[in-house]
């Protein structure tokens, strides 16, 4: 049976998820979608999908990323996926969910983007951005 092999690394804000297997194929589906909701409901809730070492990858598994995404941004958290191959690049671009996926080139971009969508969410969740109109006597 077909497991997902992956490392992870915690830092302040997010969690960098290295999948280790060459290729992410239908069958692993339920398993990362575990693997995406166990870690998403673990502090730090965001997360970081690197895929540098994935050669080949199912539409079914893309769909389940994007539908994970969906779900991380419902419960104001978020997951970005990055370092794609190619080859990778271009299976996705086959399909409907290219335009809807948060990705980067690199690792560290995608910190870059966790960093700054978590201030959105700060200043967007603030009280201090209350703006009232002038008393008219």
């Amino acid at each position: 049976m077909s497991q997902i092999l992956y490392q992870t690394a915690t830092k302040e804000k997010f969690t960098v998820i290295t999948i280790e297997n060459k290729e992410l194929l239908s069958n692993l589906v339920t398993e990362l979608d575990n693997l995406t909701t166990k870690l998403g409901n673990t502090a730090p809730k965001n997360l970081i999908l690197n895929l540098k070492l994935v050669q080949n990858w199912d539409e079914a598994i893309i769909e389940q990323i994007a539908k994970a995404q969906g779900y991380f941004y419902e419960h104001n958290t978020s997951l970005v996926v990055c370092a794609l191959s190619d080859h990778l690049q271009d299976i996705l671009d086959k399909t409907d969910y290219a335009e809807l996926l948060n990705m980067t080139p690199t690792e560290s971009e995608a910190w870059d983007i966790v960093q700054m969508e978590e201030i959105e969410r700060e200043l967007l969740d603030s009280d201090d951005m209350e703006f009232s109109l002038p008393n008219e006597d």
